[in-house]
Order: C-alpha cells, then structure tokens, then sequence
C-alpha cells in the first residue's frame, strides 16, 4: 500500500475517498491562491526549472540526492500526480459533482494546441477560481475553454485520449485536496513526466497497479509495447510481452491497445493474510 494511502486513503485508495475532494477552493483561500499562481505562473516558473534542473542533472550524485531530499517533501506537500486507470477515473466521476474541461497547461508551455485534454474534478463548483486562474488562455479548437461536462461526456473524453495513447493521472493541489485528472504523455509536452523520467525529479509516483501480460494470449504484435509510456513493456525472444512491474507506473493504456485481451492489471501491493477476501480483484480491460 502506498504512503499516499495510508496517510490520506485510511489503508485504501487514496484518490478514491470523497474527503479528499469535498474542500470548498473557493473558500480555501490558500489553496484558492495556490491554484491560481500555479496556472498563472508556469510558464515563467517552468522555464526557470527547466535552466535548474538540467544543471542539477548534471551535477555529480551527492548534489543530485541533496536536490531530491529537499524537493520532494515539498512535491509531496504542494502538488504530485498519480497514474490512475481509466476504471477509477469514473469512480472518481460518481462523487465529483462538478467536472469542467481546462485548458493544459504543459501544452500551452510547449506552443502545442489546445485540446482541452485536462479536467477539474471537484465536489463543489470552483468556477470563480478557474475563471481567474485561467484568464487569457482563450479557447480551444475543439471546446469551449471551461466547459462543464455531464459524467458520460467526461467518460467519453477519456476514452477518447486513451485510444490517442494519452495516460489519466490525479493531481493535488496542497495535498491532499484533488482537484485534476489530466490526460498527456511525453510527445503531448507533459512536464510531469518529462521532470520524473528524465530529469529524475519525482512529480509524478507510481499508480496503484502494475500491467501483467498473458502470455497465452498475447500475439506479439508489439502495439502495448508502442503504447506505452514508461518504456515497461518489451518483446522477448518469442515475440511475448513481458511488462516490468519495476518499470510499469500502472496507468492501464497498454490493455485498449492490445487487439488480444492479453494484458490486465494487477494490484502492486500483494495481498497479506489479513487482506485475503478482502482484496480487490484484478481489474481486466
């Protein structure tokens, strides 16, 4: 079990309790402003990180875990993401009362266009709060920026990044109030995972699964291997998937392209004797 849940989650899936969404932002006032500075300064912000931590990555090893130890209880207290499958998305869509498409930031920072790819998931409407925060965005090719969506047409978007080969992950905004599911990958301009797998500074943590692939069924057709983003699938020599769990951060978009039905996602925390019964089952695409 992660820390997350069991600091936040009660010993259960931290980003599926309701109390984790149910803060008023627009009466938070810190975390109101933290929001609103977080959108209106990332650009600025972001390209002062990007000139630091291309330094830090090539300093020797002691400045590099120095860095970390001093920035990740920070990430952790301000704002981490968390891979999350598509299944738990619309879990979290049944007490998220409010759900309202955002323009992306991460795509505004790389110059690429607006798809209108990332979501405010809240108990309460913030719409204050966002108008604020994300003034002279303007609007996407698509939608309308800031449209509040029906639970189907939420469902419906997601499915549709997902079959673009983009990951779902939950964001926090002062942890452990949840306030966003974004929808990315690296070539989409995501400087979650850019900062996380390249830089080596933790911004996004490993989700609560990991894929498992069925050897039996799997047809080597290599497409999970394309999908994925982490580079934690491979074909071995019989042209069979094989998923590093190590690797694997659990996000589930290998399964919507494999043609086969060969690939499922398990629970990254074994079951003890106590859980056994009580264990959620593995979650098949």
């Amino acid at each position: 079990m992660c820390e997350f849940c069991t600091q936040h989650g009660d010993g259960k899936k931290w980003y599926l309790q309701a109390e984790n969404y149910a803060a008023d932002l627009s009466r938070d006032l810190e975390r109101r402003e933290y929001v609103i500075d977080f959108v209106n300064g990332f650009d600025s912000r972001m390209k002062r990180n990007s000139v630091l931590l291309d330094a830090v990555k090539a300093s020797p090893a002691p400045i590099r875990s120095a860095f970390r130890s001093f920035a990740q209880p920070r990430q952790l207290r301000d704002h981490f993401g968390q891979p999350v499958p598509i299944e738990e998305c619309e879990r979290i869509f049944d007490f998220a009362t409010s759900i309202v498409q955002l323009p992306c930031v991460c795509r505004h920072f790389a110059g690429l266009p607006e798809r209108g790819y990332c979501l405010a998931v809240t108990v309460t409407p913030i719409d204050d709060t966002l108008e604020e925060a994300f003034r002279g965005f303007g609007d996407g090719p698509d939608t309308p920026a800031l449209q509040r969506l029906t639970r189907e047409e939420a469902t419906a978007l997601l499915c549709r990044t997902e079959s673009e080969g983009l990951m779902h992950s939950v964001w926090t905004f002062k942890t452990p109030f949840i306030a966003a599911i974004c929808n990315c990958n690296l070539p989409s301009g995501c400087i979650a995972m850019k900062t996380t797998l390249y830089w080596g500074h933790k911004t996004m943590w490993k989700g609560e699964y990991h894929a498992e692939a069925d050897v039996t069924a799997c047809t080597g057709c290599g497409a999970c291997v394309e999908r994925c983003p982490f580079s934690a699938v491979a074909l071995d020599a019989r042209d069979v998937a094989v998923v590093d769990p190590e690797t694997c951060y659990g996000c589930g978009i290998c399964r919507s392209a494999c043609g086969s039905d060969a690939i499922r996602l398990v629970d990254r925390a074994p079951a003890t004797e106590t859980e056994v019964g009580t264990a959620e089952p593995a979650i098949a695409w």
